[in-house]
């Protein structure tokens, strides 16, 4: 039986793949890194990535909008019924650092919402995937399974994930008003809240405002389709379709079950700036 946008998830799993390939081929202590605003990595690996992964979904299905990190966006992506977005690489400073923790990331915006993520991790082959009302999955290892968020209702219970390369001194305080002991980091987005979604992290807070649309696009739909929330820091929806690409209220990912406690413990921490 067909599902809704089998065919958009197998090109988008499939563009993910090979974008992996090139991010693979690449890695090495001797690439060449230069740097964007906010001193922010680029390499040849994201831009060929990118190449590959925009000039495929243009392909496939070129009446959509299309919003990628390194390059110029195809299309009026604020107003299309449909607008992908790509992050070729995302965690390139993990990267760069010889690190694990980054991945390729498609999303597909309907009408302003996610409602299709792919996040590949290269390193293990370990790819997660969701569409909106059809659950997440991850396939690692030559197996396939479902994603389920943990059932930890209590904040003080909650395994933290935090950002490797932007961890803030706000953590800590967070970290305080929660009652929170056990903290890991990783780069990417996409793979911190894939931890959430497979259930071995429940919280992942990021009060920086740097990180864009095409950073929650994808893992949005996944860690939503396994139970999970994602919100800004004060608990306000994502906009999809906003002029200013950044989230600058932040990002606040949880298993759900803990989301409005964590709001009401962590907001008063944080000016409200949208």
């Amino acid at each position: 039986m067909t599902t809704p946008l089998e065919r958009e998830t197998q090109i988008a799993v499939d563009l993910a793949r090979r974008a992996g390939a090139i991010v693979l081929r690449y890695r090495s202590p001797d690439l060449a890194v230069s740097h964007k605003a906010h001193d922010e990595p680029v390499t040849r690996a994201d831009r060929e990535a990118n190449e590959l992964i925009v000039a495929g979904l243009h392909a496939a299905f070129p009446d959509d909008a299309i919003l990628s990190e390194e390059s110029a966006a195809v299309g009026e992506w604020q107003t299309a019924a449909r607008t992908w977005m790509v992050d070729p690489l995302d965690g390139t400073r993990d990267y760069v650092r010889g690190l694990p923790g980054f991945a390729v990331m498609i999303g597909l915006c309907v009408d302003g919402e996610p409602v299709l993520g792919v996040v590949y991790q290269p390193l293990g082959e370990v790819l997660y995937r969701a569409t909106r009302a059809h659950g997440a999955f991850l396939e690692e290892r030559g197996a396939t399974r479902q994603l389920h968020v943990s059932a930890t209702r209590d904040p003080r219970g909650c395994r933290l994930v935090s950002s490797a390369s932007h961890r803030m001194a706000t953590i800590d305080q967070v970290r305080a008003v929660l009652g929170i002991d056990d903290e890991i980091s990783l780069g990417s987005v996409g793979l911190k809240l894939g931890l959430i979604a497979r259930a071995e992290r429940d919280l992942y807070v990021n009060p920086e405002g740097f990180c864009k649309l095409w950073d929650s696009c994808a893992p949005s739909v996944i860690l939503t389709e396994a139970g999970g929330h994602l919100t800004n820091l004060h608990g306000r929806p994502l906009d999809h379709r906003a002029a200013e690409v950044r989230h600058v209220g932040g990002l606040l990912a949880s298993n759900g079950l803990v989301h409005d406690a964590v709001v009401a413990a962590i907001a008063p921490l944080f000016p409200r700036s949208t």
